[in-house]
């Protein structure tokens, strides 16, 4: 019994005592673990000495056990109490510290909006539907045929050349990132019954510089209709009704001769400004015309029986001419402040 802890009341006491201090002075879960493995684990010396009872004598072993007993009970009690006394100090300090005092003021949180281009192509589409139109819609990644062959693009035409256009490799599946939204038009020819009216907008993309008035990706909005006895009338309308709804009752159109491979005849069509930051004026905003019979027969129509008129105009320019905007890389930047114009951030 050379290695037993002396097993008497006072030792027993002495060692609870101090047990019962260490514990009252805890005051977080990280000083109850270090207590546990001092004062209460397997090599306290309660612990230990209560394991050394088997050395004591037979006759002493009862009453020595009896007095290890009741301290280890009060220590655990103890323990116990201890253990719940920190949990409710500590979740009561955290509670504090996550108080919410809902009658101060709250600094007010930035949300995110759709971007002022987005909303305007939206509003534009909005202005053709109400009029009775569909939107269609079609993939940016495009075959040449779509693009340029059923558009009655010559095959030596200019914009096929990789210098304005991005092929996409290998090159020889002709694939590329469409140059204008007119490809949706002959998709849309193809497959959906006449008479047709759709308007078509999207994103589109030329081999173009950045600067302050191109971008190699912009966004524009195209319409085409073909029914029977379709005039260029009909055209200088619907382009007067959307400018009108673009840019106010004063707002007028006007159609200069031109040329496109998919209209003849064709025309650029001007805007009177009468908001424009320099004074009311002029301004060159689309292309348009009358469909050209060799794009009727790439779809299987007849022109002699149909006629329609296709239109196109960017929506950046579009936005540029509403919000008096001079470099159009304002757009594209990301920049929040130049939302914030719009209104349309929270």
């Amino acid at each position: 019994m050379s290695d037993a802890l002396e097993i008497s009341e006072e030792a027993v006491a002495k060692l609870l005592s101090a047990a019962l201090d260490a514990l009252n002075e805890a005051k977080t879960v990280a000083d109850l673990k270090q207590l546990r493995s001092t004062h209460v684990g397997e090599n306290s010396p309660l612990s230990r000495m209560n394991a050394s009872l088997k050395d004591v004598p037979q006759d002493q072993r009862a009453a020595a056990g009896k007095i290890v007993g009741q301290a280890r009970a009060k220590l655990g009690q103890a323990y116990a109490e201890a253990e719940n006394r920190i949990a409710k100090a500590e979740s009561a300090a955290k509670l504090l510290k996550e108080t919410v005092d809902v009658t101060t003021w709250s600094p007010r949180i930035t949300q995110g909006a759709r971007h002022p281009l987005t909303m305007l192509q939206e509003q534009a589409a909005d202005v053709f539907v109400s009029m009775g139109w569909e939107i269609a819609e079609g993939p940016e990644l495009e075959h040449e045929w779509f693009n340029f062959d059923s558009l009655n693009f010559d095959e030596d035409h200019p914009a096929r050349a990789l210098q304005d256009t991005f092929f996409v490799e290998p090159v020889d599946q002709r694939l590329l990132l469409r140059t204008h939204t007119s490809p949706v038009q002959m998709r849309s020819l193809l497959s959906r019954p006449l008479p047709l009216y759709i308007v078509a907008p999207g994103k589109t993309f030329r081999t173009d510089e950045l600067d302050a008035t191109h971008t190699p990706v912009f966004s524009q909005i195209e319409g085409i209709a073909i029914d029977k006895n379709i005039t260029m009338a009909h055209l200088k309308g619907i382009l007067l009704h959307f400018a009108k709804a673009m840019f106010g009752e004063e707002a007028k159109v006007r159609l200069r001769a031109n040329y496109f491979p998919f209209t003849e005849p064709s025309a650029e069509f001007d805007l009177w400004h009468p908001n424009f930051k320099e004074g009311p004026r002029w301004i060159e905003w689309g292309g348009c015309g009358m469909v050209h019979p060799n794009l009727l027969r790439s779809a299987g129509i007849d022109p002699e029986v149909y006629q329609g008129f296709a239109f196109g105009m960017g929506i950046e320019r579009t936005l540029m001419f509403r919000a008096d905007i001079s470099d159009m890389r304002e757009m594209i930047e990301g920049d929040i402040r130049f939302s914030k114009q719009f209104g349309v951030v929270g």
